[in-house]
């Protein structure tokens, strides 16, 4: 049985969650440079089994795709030639960043500790794979 990971798509830092082998709890996994992406992604998935990966849908209030959407398209294409076999899957991303933010303040992270980006990345995977999870 395999796992879900999910992608965080950034310009400069993606973050990376995954889920236990059940795919019952998402768990924060890291925050990787942009660039190195694929490679990380390649390591990962020769020594773990991923069943499918989830990754961000950006979008506005009107339900239309936001701005960053345009970046992502080319990675998702890339994506799904580079790992065809494993299914790609969208989730809808608004508001991760405020949520992962806001429970960064009520998980009691002093100033310094929320402004680390690369964190409030990795808790917006972990943000989407759960929406995923609730969602099935």
């Amino acid at each position: 049985m395999g796992r879900l990971l999910a992608i965080d798509y950034g310009k400069i830092r993606t973050g990376i969650a995954i889920t236990d082998e059940l795919k019952l709890i998402a768990s924060g996994l890291t925050t990787v440079n942009t660039k190195e992406l694929f490679s990380f992604l390649n390591s990962y998935l020769s020594k773990e089994k991923v069943d499918a990966i989830i990754v961000g849908e950006p979008k506005q209030m009107n339900n239309t795709p936001s701005e960053s959407e345009a970046l992502i398209i080319p990675f998702l294409k890339k994506l799904n030639l580079t790992f065809p076999k494993t299914p790609v899957k969208r989730v809808d991303e608004r508001f991760t960043s405020k949520i992962a933010f806001q429970s960064m303040i009520d998980s009691g992270l002093g100033k310094k500790q929320r402004k680390n980006k690369a964190l409030i990345d990795e808790i917006s995977a972990t943000i989407i794979l759960q929406t995923y999870l609730d969602q099935k």
